[in-house]
C-alpha cells in the first residue's frame, strides 16, 4: 500500500504530521504538502512560473504552490511509483458545504481522484488543533475501513471531525453538502499609501443545516462523511435548456 499525503495549510502544520503518522501504519508514505498555507486556493494549478521541490528534515517534500500543485507534480513526475490512496490534511477548520468548493484541502485529494485515485480529505469542524491526536484516529478509522469495503473505485470522501475527547466514539454519517447564506461583505481598509485595499469578508452562517447535511451532522458532533464528485452538469436541468435552446 502506498499512500500520497497533502493538505493545505503548509509542511509545517501539526495536522499534516498527524495524518502522516497515521498512514504509516497502512504502508508507504510520501508527503508532499505547500511551502506556505495555501488555504482558500481551491483547484488552483500554477502555470505562469516553475515550481521548486525541497526536503524538509522531516522528509516531508514542500512546493512552492498550490495543494493542487503538489499533487499533480507528486503524480506526474516526482514519485517512482503511483500511489493507491491520496489524502488531504488534517484541516485547521471545517470543510463542509459551499466551502469545499474553494477548500485547497479538498482539491488536494480531488487531484487525485482526478488522476482515478481514491481519495480522502480530512478537517477539523473547530480551528485551533484540539484534539488532533483523537481526529488523527477517526482518520485511521475511516481510512481503514474505506479500503477494507469502500465500492469500487475511484471514490473522493470528505470527511468533518469534531473536536471532542469521545469523537472516536461518536456516530459517522454520510451526509451530503449543506449551503452558506452569501459571505459577509468585503472589510475595506487603508494601506500605508492611502491606497483603498479590501479583506474578503467572513463566511455566512448556514441556510440549509437539515437532518441529512454535512452542517447538521457536525452541529450534532458527528463525524460527517460526504461522497464527492466532479461533474458539475445541472443533468436535472438539461431538458430544460435543450428546449430553451430548440436543440
Amino acid at each position: 500500500m502506498r499512500i500520497l499525503v497533502a493538505n493545505d495549510d503548509g509542511y509545517l502544520a501539526p495536522g499534516l504530521a498527524a495524518l502522516a503518522a497515521v498512514c504509516r501504519e497502512f504502508g508507504e508514505v510520501d508527503v508532499v504538502a505547500p511551502e506556505q498555507n495555501a488555504s482558500g486556493t481551491s483547484n488552483a494549478l500554477t502555470l505562469q512560473r516553475p515550481l521548486s521541490v525541497h526536503t524538509a528534515p522531516s522528509g516531508f517534500r514542500y512546493v512552492n504552490g498550490t495543494p493542487s500543485d503538489c499533487v499533480h507534480v507528486a503524480l506526474t513526475g516526482l514519485l517512482e511509483h503511483r500511489p493507491d490512496l491520496v489524502v488531504s490534511g488534517i484541516n485547521n477548520g471545517a470543510n463542509m458545504g459551499d466551502d469545499t468548493l474553494y477548500s485547497g484541502t479538498v482539491a488536494a485529494a480531488m487531484e487525485g481522484f482526478l488522476f482515478g485515485i481514491p481519495a480522502i480529505a480530512f478537517s477539523q469542524v473547530e480551528r485551533g488543533w484540539s484534539q488532533l491526536d483523537v481526529a488523527a484516529a477517526v482518520a485511521r478509522e475511516v481510512i481503514a475501513q474505506a479500503l477494507r469495503e469502500a465500492p469500487a473505485g475511484p471514490w473522493l470522501l470528505n470527511v468533518n471531525i469534531p473536536n471532542r475527547p469521545d469523537a472516536l466514539q461518536r456516530p459517522r454519517r454520510i451526509t451530503r453538502l449543506g449551503r452558506r447564506h452569501a459571505s459577509e461583505p468585503v472589510i475595506r481598509q487603508v494601506s500605508p499609501r492611502g491606497e483603498p485595499i479590501y479583506w474578503i469578508g467572513p463566511a455566512g452562517d448556514a441556510r440549509e443545516a437539515g437532518e441529512g447535511t454535512d452542517f447538521h451532522a457536525a452541529a450534532q458532533g458527528e463525524v460527517s462523511i460526504t461522497p464527492l464528485q466532479v461533474d458539475l452538469t445541472d443533468h436535472a436541468g438539461l431538458p430544460q435548456w435543450r428546449r430553451w435552446a430548440g436543440a
